[in-house]
Parts: structure tokens; C-alpha cells; sequence
């Protein structure tokens, strides 16, 4: 088990992912949208961020509200929510989108996000919003929380969409908490924002994930600065030796 832990974390410090083949979706995408889109991933490919400083790094912290958890088994994105941070300032750039989809959300989904079925037949394709999510990220770092989850729609939607790997670093807060505490097991994100005093407001809004979130990331980018890790490479070797 360590040892598939030190993989993991490895292929992350590379930066790499490895190749996944996802089921075709059918998508009237704007060919303009999807060659914006290439290039993008192109640029976002040759930016390596492991050894800015963290109290200069720049990171967008994002969060995806889903149908679900299995993208490759027909789970689509309901919506796209971001905020910009600096080191450890928040800044007042954001970005919010509902997301087109066939898949309609279960009552369940609806009453926990608030996304009903007429929201998502009116909203952009998925495209157009992931065009418009890497302007708004260009430059940036991702962060999320539990970033799995968001991994594994970025990737199924780049492949959809593309035929291309979404070989983007995402980096979990998770990482950092770790570090902090290494006794800490949970990860729920009420749970992490009470126990560092963040107010837990518009839970399951993915604008409103993604602004707890981004709070969560300076408390922690602060405490790991504190213990005197200076850049994602030396967060990265640690996390990887703590198996």
C-alpha cells in the first residue's frame, strides 16, 4: 500500500497522468470553442509551478457540482465555480457557470445543489464553459478539495471533447492538511472549515465550495510556511514519504 501511495504522489510531482479511455459523448460543440481549448491545454502543459514560492504562487481554487461520481459511467458536471488566490490573499476574480447536460439531476442532486432540470437546459455547453474556465485559470495552479473528484470530470471531459489527457496539475488541499496535522483523518469540507474557523456558507453552490476552499487553502499555506516548506515540490516529497 505504501508503495502505491509513493507511485501516486510521483506521477503527481511529474505532473503526469496516465492515459485513460473514457466513452464517446455526443456533443454539438463549437469547433471554434474546441480549438481554443487545444491550445490552451497545450500552454498549460509546458507551465511548471512546483518551485514558485508559495507565498507568490498563483492558483485558482475550483469546485464542480456533478450528477455524480462516475463520469466514465455517465455522471456529467452541472456547474463550475473558481476563485483566484495569490500566497495566502483571496482575490475577487471569480468564475461561475451552470453546464449544458442531457443527464438530468436526481431529485436528490437537486435538493442539495439547487439545480434543477429547466437551469441546465438553458445553460452553455460544456465547451463553451471549459473555454471560458481556462481563460480564467491561464496561468494559474488548480487547487481543489478531495481533487479526485475534479480530476476525474476534467479528464473525462477533455477526452470527450478532444481526445486529449487533461494533464493539468490539480493540488489537493488534502496534501497540505496532512502535513499540518498527521493525525487528521477526515476530509469532509464543513468539517476541515470548522476546525479552522472558515464560515460554512452556500455548501454544495460549487462558487461557494470553491470559496471555503480557497479560505482552507491560505490557513494551510500559511501553517506549511510556518513549518518552513517554501514551494509544492518540497509539499510534494513530503506527502509522498508519509505514504
Amino acid at each position: 500500500m505504501r508503495m502505491n501511495h509513493m507511485i501516486h504522489y510521483l506521477k503527481q510531482l511529474s505532473g503526469k497522468v496516465n492515459p485513460s479511455m473514457y466513452a464517446s459523448m455526443q456533443d454539438q460543440s463549437n469547433p471554434h470553442h474546441i480549438s481554443m481549448l487545444r491550445q490552451m491545454q497545450k500552454e498549460m502543459k509546458m507551465k511548471n509551478t512546483l518551485e514558485v514560492p508559495l507565498n507568490e504562487l498563483r492558483v485558482v481554487v475550483f469546485d464542480l457540482e456533478t450528477t455524480g461520481f462516475y463520469p466514465n459511467k455517465g455522471d456529467a458536471m452541472l456547474s463550475i465555480g473558481a476563485v483566484k488566490v495569490t500566497g495566502e490573499l483571496i482575490e475577487k476574480d471569480t468564475f461561475y457557470s451552470l453546464v449544458q447536460s442531457s443527464t438530468a439531476p436526481s431529485d436528490e442532486v437537486t435538493t442539495l445543489t439547487g439545480i434543477t432540470e429547466e437551469d441546465l437546459e438553458s445553460a452553455p455547453p460544456l465547451s463553451d464553459v471549459l473555454a471560458r474556465f481556462y481563460q480564467f485559470m491561464k496561468g494559474h495552479t488548480l487547487v481543489a478539495h478531495h481533487a479526485k473528484h475534479e480530476q476525474a470530470f476534467m479528464q473525462h471531459a477533455s477526452w470527450s471533447l478532444m481526445r486529449a489527457n487533461f494533464d493539468h496539475r490539480i493540488v489537493d488541499t488534502s496534501f497540505l492538511i496532512r502535513i499540518v496535522d498527521p493525525e487528521q483523518r477526515g476530509f469532509q469540507l464543513e468539517d476541515c472549515c470548522t476546525t479552522c474557523g472558515v464560515e460554512v456558507k452556500d455548501r454544495h453552490n460549487a462558487l461557494g465550495d470553491a470559496k471555503m476552499t480557497a479560505e482552507l487553502w491560505c490557513y494551510y499555506v500559511k501553517k506549511v510556511q510556518e513549518l518552513g516548506f517554501t514551494n509544492l515540490r518540497e509539499v510534494y516529497e513530503r506527502v509522498a514519504r508519509m505514504g
